[in-house]
């Protein structure tokens, strides 16, 4: 196991930025997720982190050894690419050992560890398979044997479960999560899906233009969102922008509620689907709103609410026996506990 810090890493071609002053450090043994729409930087950071692309500015050290102008097979990494990089011409034994025998390890070696590697991941019955006889998840598990069979001190993994479909992606992320823990390696991945990443990180670094903008816990980010941004991008959240002015939140489209928020003047506030409550009859501190659609996903179902000509959430509720479940039309009155407010003039301030 190796621990892994990026100081002031930084990648520019011409005038843009690809990434800005990236500072993180990775624990021995923790699986860190980035985080971010495409463009964000997330996968420059990682391929600057394999060696495939070279820093403009800045370092990598990985178990305390200067890295940043190494080439990729001295890192003592592994990486497993979005699209698998499969030889379709070779055997899963063979995709495994291509890069032990790049790195020339003793012949003698190899084949007890391509085996250790595909035992790994389930895969030691099928070594003499071609990879276009194999399913999505084998490939991916053949990728994942390939990275792993190096020993690497740090496992990089490139949006590896794109390819899948719901189910198998569920599946297999939750086996790698496994197998992560079980090797006790340092991993770092790649997403933009967000529920991979709150399945399957110790900590979560959330990114966009290049910049980290808020690294923790799931919880952490779930519960305290640093900015709109995060708030938008962790979970799902509905916005209402307005003013706080003497306790009270009100919307150009007349909504009015209070507030006790230690900002003043323009600002946004971030309300969690599943944390409305949703009645048919007014109670203390609801505001009604007119069902403009439903969206019926099995267990749940999202209301999307209009408060105000200007004003729409979305509200989540269980499908349970005997629940409240609105149809179109329907005028019902919701509330929530508490809201994350923002100030409308920094899309990446601190939120309250």
């Amino acid at each position: 196991m190796a621990g892994l810090q990026l100081h002031g890493l930084t990648k520019r071609y011409g005038d843009f930025h690809a990434t800005q002053n990236v500072e993180l450090e990775v624990k021995e043994g923790e699986f860190l997720v980035l985080l971010g729409p495409s463009g964000c930087g997330k996968t420059t950071t990682l391929r600057m982190i394999a060696g495939f692309v070279d820093p403009t500015e800045g370092s990598i050290r990985i178990g305390g050894k200067d890295v940043t102008t190494l080439p990729p097979w001295k890192r003592n990494t592994g990486l497993v690419f979005q699209n698998y990089a499969l030889f379709p011409h070779m055997t899963v034994a063979q995709n495994v050992a291509f890069g032990l025998e790049m790195r020339g390890i003793a012949k003698r070696e190899i084949a007890p560890r391509v085996q250790d590697a595909l035992e790994l991941v389930q895969l030691g019955h099928l070594a003499d398979r071609y990879p276009r006889q194999m399913s999505g998840g084998q490939q991916q598990r053949v990728a994942l044997a390939r990275a792993l069979v190096f020993r690497p001190d740090v496992l990089l993994l490139d949006e590896p479960l794109s390819n899948l479909d719901a189910k198998l992606r569920h599946e297999v992320r939750i086996e790698i999560r496994a197998l992560q823990q079980r090797l006790g390696i340092t991993a770092v991945m790649v997403t933009h899906d967000q529920e991979e990443a709150l399945t399957m990180a110790d900590r979560l670094v959330v990114m966009s233009d290049g910049q980290v903008r808020q690294v923790g816990s799931q919880r952490d980010l779930y519960e305290r969102p640093a900015s709109r941004f995060v708030a938008g991008f962790v979970g799902r959240s509905s916005f209402l922008e307005g003013e706080i002015r003497d306790g009270r939140f009100t919307t150009p489209g007349g909504l009015t509620l209070p507030c006790d928020k230690p900002i003043r003047g323009p600002a946004v506030i971030a309300l969690r689907p599943e944390r409305m409550t949703v009645a048919a009859q007014p109670h203390p501190g609801s505001v009604p709103g007119e069902v403009e659609f439903v969206s019926y996903m099995g267990g749940l179902i999202d209301l999307h609410l209009r408060l105000s000509p200007t004003d729409l959430v979305v509200a989540q509720v269980s499908n349970r026996e005997g629940s409240l479940i609105p149809e179109l039309g329907d005028t019902v009155h919701v509330s929530w506990p508490d809201a994350t407010a923002f100030p409308a003039s920094d899309p990446h301030a601190r939120g309250h």
